[in-house]
């Protein structure tokens, strides 16, 4: 809880730093400021502690357990490394920052939220609070029609999304008269569920896989991250995604899971769609957003095979496979951002030849994009091992050989970028790189490599 409370009232601080006129050293401040809440969050690792405010006891709406701790951490992590990114990314628009960087707080708020809920109504407020912000961020460039569209088609979208899970929820109260996920679980366990409840609990899923951009709930993501700042992309495709599985891994896990059965099916059918779909359209993308959104799409179902088999504890695979996909993810578009800004284009073609000009940034480029195709040595590689093989051990055998299978048929467009770095001829266009990018890319390569050596770092954690 403390996590949660230290990290909204750094959100407060951004906001006081406006009228105090401090925009120059705020990003400093967010940076050692989420640092030190990523060691107080990590101080409660084992003891469970109980949610608290001013000795009111609120352990019946979050609960505080070494998942949400890892998780959260994660988050702050991430979050850390795009406040990095920030302060340059931000750099020609300083009468805003404080705003953007106060927003950005609270979506992190939200995230946590969703990684601790013990109550639905928690869950609705972590959504809300992560959404509404990001509404507000896609559509931040308002002289830009395409930031416009963003915004606008992903509040239109989030909002039918909002009102099919809060329809879930009220027929999920409506049957088992309880709005905490350990009385759900009574429920479930104790009573054959009616019709009302498998059709809420059906709402929920659709709900939160819309927030995962799962197919056939996919179609907002392309176009939101095609039109929303690089950054805001950037945060999208790991913090948002992350903070989505990490609820829906808790609210099977905790609270739906006498009832698995029934989602089974649903859910074995949309990690299929979701992998196939997204790595087939993916080969035919030239803009490397759109390429990235459809990648995206394609490890949310790798991610989705660890939530199917969450009856056999998951939890340990599916932190590591966020924590190198985001790891990928940060790295990758920490350089992106720089090439598109100095080609200005996001095709694939603005890459063409980098590895003439920038020759490390095209070797870190190459390694993130090994890792996230599974590549060894790299973390992504054991990531997906480790996926499909709890997956394989759980008895999903031919959903399993369809994710290795569509693992290899995206190989083909992570090296389309590839090619164009070293097998295409240099433009004249000059790319310098700033240095804060430069830091992110480096922590995020040493991730991916280190943990591509020593895994059990984060695998035990959650043992």
């Amino acid at each position: 809880m403390n996590t949660l409370l230290y990290t909204s009232c750094l959100g407060l601080i951004c906001m006081v730093a406006e009228i105090l006129n401090l925009r120059k050293i705020l990003v400093p401040v967010i940076v050692v400021g989420l640092a030190a809440i990523f060691f107080i969050n990590i101080q409660d690792w084992g003891t469970n502690p109980i949610a608290s405010i001013g000795g009111i006891h609120l352990d019946h709406m979050v609960r505080i357990d070494n998942f949400s701790i890892a998780f959260s951490s994660l988050a702050i992590g991430i979050s850390i490394l795009l406040f990095i990114l920030s302060a340059n990314y931000y750099a020609n628009d300083q009468d805003h920052i404080s705003d953007y960087l106060s927003i950005l707080i609270f979506i992190l708020c939200g995230a946590i939220i969703m990684f601790s809920f013990y109550n639905l109504a928690m869950l609705f407020l972590g959504i809300e609070i992560l959404s509404i912000s990001l509404y507000i961020m896609a559509g931040s460039r308002k002289f830009d029609p395409r930031s416009n569209e963003a915004g606008f088609k992903y509040f239109i979208m989030g909002s039918f999304s909002t009102g099919i899970l809060l329809l879930g929820i009220a027929l999920i109260y409506g049957s088992s008269h309880s709005f905490e996920i350990g009385e759900i679980a009574k429920y479930t366990l104790s009573t054959q569920p009616s019709a009302m409840y498998y059709t809420g609990m059906l709402l929920i899923l659709v709900a939160l896989l819309f927030k995962a951009s799962a197919v056939p709930f996919h179609f907002w993501s392309p176009d939101v991250y095609e039109g929303s700042p690089v950054l805001i992309t950037t945060l999208m495709s790991t913090l948002v995604k992350v903070a989505a599985f990490g609820a829906l891994y808790r609210l099977l896990s905790l609270g739906f899971f006498g009832t698995l059965s029934y989602s089974e099916p649903i859910l074995i059918l949309v990690t299929a769609a979701t992998m196939f779909v997204s790595n087939v359209i993916a080969l035919n993308q030239n803009n490397v957003k759109r390429l990235l959104a459809y990648s995206g799409i394609s490890h949310a179902g790798y991610m989705l095979l660890a939530i199917v088999s969450v009856g056999g504890k998951t939890d340990s695979s599916l932190f590591f496979y966020a924590t190198v996909y985001s790891l990928a993810m940060i790295g990758l578009f920490a350089l992106v951002i720089m090439i598109f800004k100095s080609n200005h284009s996001e095709n694939v073609e603005a890459f063409n030849g980098l590895a003439k000009k920038q020759p490390i940034a095209a070797a870190f480029i190459a390694i993130f994009l090994m890792s996230l195709t599974g590549i060894p040595p790299f973390a992504g590689f054991l990531g997906k091992y480790y996926i499909f093989s709890d997956a394989f051990k759980n008895g999903y055998f031919s959903i399993t050989l369809f994710a290795i299978f569509n693992s290899i048929i995206a190989i083909y467009y992570y090296f389309k970028i590839i090619m164009a770095m070293y097998g295409n001829p240099a433009n004249d266009k000059q790319i310098n790189i700033h240095p804060s990018y430069w830091v992110v890319a480096s922590i995020c390569l040493l991730g991916v490599i280190g943990l591509g050596i020593v895994p059990d770092m984060l695998m035990q954690l959650l043992k």
